[in-house]
């Protein structure tokens, strides 16, 4: 196992203790229990509370007297994650870090070693968080959804852009699942905004032969309780869009729901490129008729959107003729 999973992945103790504590949430539990339960000593079982503590779950008590939440906590433990996506390809592999650098490059190299397809990588915070080309992503701790999935579909490395739309319509459904009132506006090839701003960045990396993808990593980065940004990000959070706490836990599951059944729908359904182009078309603003500058390195491309192509490519209308565009920041044109 690479040194950086070794490194940060959480203590699977403490999702054992919390697991353990919701269970027996109207009662407190002995350190006697808890150590039997997870098979540690009692004063271990007192040094994993300090630290469950210090990272912000409220657990009442002592070794004298024993222990009880006074909150469920918003935590992306497999404990408390695995049990809402029953039934999914990511129930069985959850990795969870309480700090990493990237959960990506943490999910690429696990790929690289043979890691399952469905292997899930969450944190609570990402000191090196990426996005698209050399951006980063700010990743405070247990505010957003820090997310990385392991996929190995039998796709040609031509066709990869469709699960970047995908894995757009899957957080598009997760976030609407969860409130309704909320309607994300997805912006090719993988943000999602709200009144302009963004909430949701996504990372697609993928190792491939000539012909055939070895495997892909989906990176998603869901601002979900972020009390504020700076101005000139441009971004904003599920909070501070509807003045309310959303739980990170509830829309996490819902992600990996939605997203188990966008790959699935890929995989099964001969026609589902072209129904995922359809609604990712009628879920974007920014898909037809949007004058937009393309940036991409030392290049710049105006033009007016015109949808996407067959492969899931962005169709420009520009004063030379028709451009598909492959790749780039789509800024709009004042």
């Amino acid at each position: 196992m690479p040194a950086q999973l070794e490194q940060h992945q959480t203590d699977v103790r403490l999702g054992r203790i919390v697991r353990l504590l919701m269970q027996h949430a109207t009662v407190v539990v002995s350190g006697t229990k808890i150590a039997q339960e997870i098979s540690s000593s009692r004063s271990e079982v007192w040094r994993l509370i300090q630290q469950l503590r210090g990272l912000g779950v409220d657990v009442a008590g002592h070794p004298a007297t024993g222990y009880q939440l006074r909150a469920v906590p918003d935590l992306l433990l497999p404990e408390i994650v695995v049990p809402l996506v029953r039934g999914t390809i990511f129930e069985k592999q959850i990795h969870h870090y309480f700090k990493i650098g990237s959960t990506n490059t943490a999910a690429m190299e696990a790929a690289a070693g043979g890691a399952p397809q469905g292997s899930t990588f969450l944190a609570e915070e990402q000191t090196a968080g990426r996005g698209r080309g050399s951006n980063s992503w700010l990743s405070e701790r247990s505010t957003g959804i820090y997310c990385s999935v392991i996929l190995r579909p039998a796709l040609p490395p031509s066709d990869v852009l469709i699960l970047s739309l995908a894995a757009g319509l899957a957080v598009q459904a997760a976030i609407q699942q969860v409130d309704s009132r909320v309607a994300p506006d997805l912006k090719w090839p993988n943000d999602l905004l709200i009144d302009g701003k963004k909430v949701c960045g996504i990372l697609t990396e993928m190792n491939s032969e000539a012909t055939q993808v070895r495997h892909i990593v989906v990176g998603i980065g869901i601002n979900v309780n972020q009390p504020s940004f700076p101005p000139e990000l441009q971004a904003a959070s599920l909070r501070m869009v509807t003045g309310s706490e959303w739980s990170r836990v509830e829309v996490a599951a819902a992600l990996l729901k939605s997203l188990d059944r966008e790959y699935r729908g890929l995989l099964e359904n001969r026609d589902a490129m072209q129904s995922i182009m359809r609604r990712f078309e009628q879920g974007s603003s920014w898909a037809y008729g949007r004058k937009v500058r393309i940036e991409e390195s030392y290049s710049a491309l105006e033009g007016t959107t015109a949808g996407l192509d067959a492969r899931g490519f962005l169709q420009l209308r520009t004063p030379h003729g028709m451009q598909t565009v492959l790749s780039g920041t789509v800024r709009e044109r004042g």
